[in-house]
């Protein structure tokens, strides 16, 4: 396949330089791009990266992870070649090995887990990269299901299960999620978000700063509610503090407010709605600001403005899904969505049509709950996946279906899931391990076997999700910006290998005509895949799209309820049972909570995220990490005085689970109570073959998060730990 140049080539010197459009995959906000390479004699090399105008979505935005998208490519830390581990610990070295061997190797190791412990002795985890990559998506899928194995695990269940979780409930499938309609809405409430770092999540939503500006220039307002003063609340028309954890009942709050106000206005295919009334008929105003700290004088006025504006959208996201109640959280967000009549409405949440529609056509699953449990804890399974909350425990607890082998994909537990140190102990306990990662990382440097595929910029992509839950219609497909070298593999062609080679070594045949439909379907280029999806929606083709690199605008968003609903009866049952059973958990929770008060020298930890940020990587990029350090725990002066602290000193933060060290930073940003620390974040380069000194230093909030603290999802909560910070 060619890469797709613009017409533009010039020379300059001996040297000629030529720009290609291109996109980003490395956030949800799939940015266009305009690359310039120059073709040198040791081969081409990325001078610029600039946002491309023509873009009918991102409009030229460029944030400075899409600038850094080239230092990937050309990365010394990259592997480029499969590697093997020969020895444990800090005495392992790394040796490259063919593909053949490393493909074979990892056959091997799984299947020889498989064959002892049957197929729950395979666990698979899926990282946050999988859904930025169309290889991932199309072929990583299938070779999963392949496997057969109930031990599937992802980055979802410490990110997003309440939001799909819930759209599974209300709306019949677990990705007809509705997006806020930024470009025309008057009022945009946000709780727990902060897309001036993100550029949305769950939420596409690229240039955010600029549409943002077009609200107020309409006139309109955006009102935040968090625990930080994030960049978000900084520019917000209002932000008020909300203790961590205490979200959901100021939802409810206002939803309370809503029903005895009789500011209700929900359209007619709507059913539940005297249940939901009276679910939320204790959850007064008065009682939500005893537990969060929100003024009740303050809910009652932002639930009127929200019912009267001519267009608004309430909106949560992280803050409010890794928490104990995510999924009340979630729901009431919807609720007061619906019943304020800010539904399938212009300026209000709408649902998306895009030219391949992995919802509407069943290319992704509706979604289903507690189908089986965990072994160990049993803990309900979501789509097919368990909490990765309870992997460890999996891993470490004998007996039948205990996990021996465990197969990563683009990910870092270790470093982004709960008790991350316990389990890279539990990881380096296994039978066998592989990774197919670009890095060594804080996990994969368990693995015997890691097999790093392409990046972004040599292969092609479409983003299947992310089309879905953009702010507006697009598609846009593109190729690769580079051939891919010979002694690479993509992704998709690493997972078919994985798949058929570990089926020629299991004990257990499966039949003929299913070896060579997996065979068939695992051996279809993405390209080819998406051509299909494509001429099933009759939106666009991959004619127009590979003539329009840039990609084709289908339009901003429209109404398209009750047809676009995925329910058997095409209602929305508001009142679901497995939320309503929650809510009771909630109110002896907060009144346990309100009864008692903070524990003596108790503070409550949050996470964190910047815009230079990727989750778990790029923090070892020289670009990105440079400026100030960012890795400090961030406290309240006011928490620092009473602990006898100064700004800059080294603290002990410690929890059920762990404690670490770290610089402290006092900053009015926090809500006293409250102090935070960055998701995911820094690199311990012991193991690791980093080529040069890590640029960042610091700890996770995973080191300290509480794997026994679920949202009724299985999301894990992140959010309102209980910690002491103490002076080392």
């Amino acid at each position: 396949m060619e890469p797709q140049e613009a017409s533009a080539v010039e020379a300059t010197g001996s040297v000629e330089s030529r720009q290609v459009l291109a996109a980003c995959n490395l956030c949800e906000a799939i940015c266009g791009l305009v690359l310039t390479i120059e073709d040198r004699p040791r081969g081409p090399h990325v001078t610029s990266i600039r946002g491309n105008d023509d873009d009918p979505l991102s409009r030229g935005h460029i944030c400075p992870k899409g600038v850094a998208l080239a230092d990937v490519y050309e990365d010394p830390d990259r592997l480029r070649r499969p590697v093997r581990r020969v020895g444990e610990g800090a005495n392992a070295e790394w040796v490259e090995i063919s593909w053949d061997e490393a493909l074979d190797r990892t056959a091997d190791g799984i299947a020889a887990a498989v064959n002892r412990g049957g197929r729950d002795a395979l666990g698979v985890y899926l990282g946050n990269p999988n859904a930025h990559s169309l290889g991932a998506q199309t072929h990583g899928v299938q070779m999963i299901k392949t496997f057969k194995t109930r031990n599937k695990f992802s980055a979802s269940s410490v990110d997003q299960v309440p939001h799909q979780f819930v759209a599974w409930q209300l709306f019949g499938h677990q990705l007809l999620i509705p997006i806020a309609d930024i470009d025309r809405t008057s009022y945009f409430l946000v709780f727990g978000a902060n897309p001036m770092a993100s550029n949305g999540s769950l939420m596409t939503v690229p240039d955010f700063p600029q549409r943002l500006r077009e609200l107020r220039r309409r006139g309109g307002r955006m009102v935040v509610l968090d625990p930080r003063r994030t960049e978000t609340a900084k520019v917000a028309d209002e932000h008020h503090f909300v203790r961590p954890a205490t979200d959901a009942v100021v939802l409810l709050a206002m939803l309370h407010v809503i029903f005895e106000e009789e500011l209700t206005d929900p359209p007619a295919y709507v059913a539940g709605i005297e249940s939901v009334r009276l679910a939320v008929a204790d959850f007064t105003p008065e009682y939500a600001a005893q537990a969060s700290g929100v003024p009740a004088g303050v809910i009652r006025r932002i639930a009127r403005e929200l019912a009267a504006a001519d267009g608004a959208a309430a909106y949560g996201r992280m803050g409010l899904s890794t928490q104990g109640f995510g999924s009340i959280c979630q729901w009431a967000i919807q609720c007061l969505n619906i019943l304020t009549g800010n539904f399938d409405r212009e300026g209000g949440v709408l649902f998306t049509e895009p030219a391949v529609d992995i919802v509407g056509k069943a290319i992704v699953g509706r979604g289903h709950h507690d189908a089986w449990r965990s072994r160990v804890r049993g803990v309900p399974e979501f789509a097919g996946e368990l909490p990765v909350s309870v992997l460890r425990e999996e891993i470490e607890t004998p007996g039948e279906g205990q996990i021996r082998a465990v197969l990563t994909v683009a990910g870092n537990p270790v470093l982004s899931t709960p008790d991350g140190p316990h389990l890279g102990e539990a990881l380096a306990g296994l039978d066998f391990m592989a990774a197919v990662d670009i890095y060594l990382n804080e996990t994969t440097r368990h693995a015997d076997v890691i097999l790093p595929p392409t990046t972004a910029l040599e292969r092609e992509q479409y983003d299947l999700v992310f089309h879905t839950l953009a702010v507006r219609n697009t598609a846009r497909f593109t190729p690769p910006v580079f051939e891919k070298p010979k002694d690479a593999m993509h992704d998709w062609e690493i997972f078919r290998e994985i798949a058929l080679r570990t089926n020629a070594r299991l004990d257990r045949k499966k039949p003929m005509a299913k070896l060579l439909t997996e065979r068939v379907s695992l051996s279809v280029s993405p390209s080819a895949l998406v051509s299909t999806l494509l001429l099933t929606g009759r939106r666009t083709t991959m004619r127009a799209l590979r003539s329009h690199p840039e990609g084709v605008d289908l339009g901003p968003l429209r109404p398209t309820m009750p047809g676009r609903l995925q329910t058997r009866d095409k209602l929305i049952h508001l009142a679901p049972d497995l939320i309503l059973a929650d809510l009771g958990r909630l109110r002896r929770t907060t009144d346990a909570q309100i009864a008692a008060g903070p524990a003596e020298g108790e503070l409550v930890l949050i996470g964190r995220r910047h815009q230079r940020d990727n989750n778990s990587w790029m923090h070892n990029s020289e670009r990105l990490t440079r400026g100030k350090p960012r890795h400090q725990l961030l406290m309240n002066p006011a928490d620092l005085a009473a602990r006898g602290l100064t700004d800059g000193a080294r603290v002990r933060v410690a929890s059920r689970v762990g404690e670490v060290v770290t610089e402290v930073r006092g900053t009015d940003d926090m809500m006293p109570g409250v102090v935070s620390l960055p998701h995911g974040y820094g690199h311990d380069a012991q193991g690791m073959r980093l080529s040069r000194a890590t640029k960042v230093v610091g700890v996770s909030i995973n080191d300290l998060t509480d794997p026994e603290r679920l949202d009724v999802s299985g999301n894990a909560a992140l959010n309102g730990v209980p910690v002491t910070v103490t002076a080392t």
